[in-house]
């Protein structure tokens, strides 16, 4: 029961001065501006007006002993006016008691019943041959929380020890005294809520694709990084793992998905009617899956500066 509550919280949890005269602000902008795309991350700058917003593309799972270079977005967030951080779950005492109350609806499939119930044939043989030499107690655990478990066990994806775009950025406005704010707020006793009532089929997609996350390995997560530090958006997207992370509670629960998406757009939206500079870091997949913020960005005619993020 306590790994299952430490893994259900670790997954709800994804100034400067302005110048004067106009030419100095647009002139400080550019430079924030190209200071951030020397990171190895995938930035998109979008210019409205005398205000620029730049998309920091944010994934898990960034090892802390990866070479790659922060420093470029540690200047950039010194130089911002403000910063957008992802969304972030607040759970009071009652809600974590309420978790641990009904741990047993949350942890574990309905009395007599085990994943071959649900899953379709060919999916189940293949978590069977991934699962192989495991106590058979994955059997009866709730597909929310088998889901978790083969992205945190059995794909290479690290969850501790890992210092990403966020990070990086969190760290560098904190010490800069930078303005943040969190484009929403996840409430606790809707997310609990969420996991008692939301029958197994909701997440039969996260597991066919954890499943083959899984069967990518270590290799798979390895790739995903490279392609992230690459900026080879695409890519990222492709792997079976960010898919995974992507159909998983509580990114792919059908309820909480559209509130994320949802969020971020208001945020994006208010962001534009604002001088000077807004860098936002939110989740690669977020920014540049199909009818994503990108996409909706550049549907309203706005040019975007950045890597491509849609496949050929």
């Amino acid at each position: 029961m306590i790994r299952a509550f430490l893994v259900l919280m670790l997954a709800i949890s994804i100034v400067p001065s302005k110048a004067a005269a106009q030419a100095g602000e647009a002139s400080v902008v550019e430079e924030i501006v190209i200071t951030a795309r020397r990171a190895d991350a995938p930035i998109w700058e979008i210019t409205v007006g005398d205000g620029s917003l730049i998309l920091v593309g944010a994934i898990s799972g960034v090892p802390r002993d990866l070479p790659w270079r922060p420093e470029a977005l540690e200047a950039a967030t010194r130089r911002s006016d403000r910063i957008l951080f992802p969304q972030i779950g607040q759970a009071s005492p009652a809600d974590v008691m309420r978790l641990i109350w009904r741990s047993r609806t949350i942890t574990r499939l309905p009395d007599g019943t085990t994943t071959a119930d649900y899953l379709p044939p060919e999916v189940q043989e293949r978590l069977e041959v991934v699962m192989e030499g495991d106590s058979d107690r994955w059997r009866r655990e709730s597909l929310v929380m088998l889901g978790l478990n083969l992205i945190t066990d059995k794909t290479g994806h690290q969850r501790r020890r890992t210092r990403g775009a966020v990070e990086v950025i969190e760290d560098a406005a904190r010490q800069a005294d930078v303005p943040v704010r969190r484009v929403g707020v996840l409430r606790g006793d809707a997310l609990v809520e969420n996991l008692i009532t939301q029958p197994p089929e909701t997440y039969l997609a996260c597991i066919e694709a954890a499943v083959s996350a899984a069967e990518a390995g270590p290799e798979g997560a390895a790739r995903r990084i490279e392609a992230w530090r690459g900026r080879r958006v695409p890519d990222v997207l492709a792997e079976p793992l960010d898919e995974a992370l992507n159909l998983c509670w509580p990114s792919g629960d059908p309820d909480v998905a559209p509130l994320l998406r949802a969020q971020w757009a208001e945020a994006i939206e208010a962001a534009l009617d604002e001088p000077g500079v807004t860098l936002a870091v939110a989740q690669l997949r977020l920014l540049a899956e199909p009818g994503g913020v990108l996409d909706m960005l550049e549907a309203r005619g706005f040019d975007i500066v950045g890597p491509r993020w849609r496949a050929e």
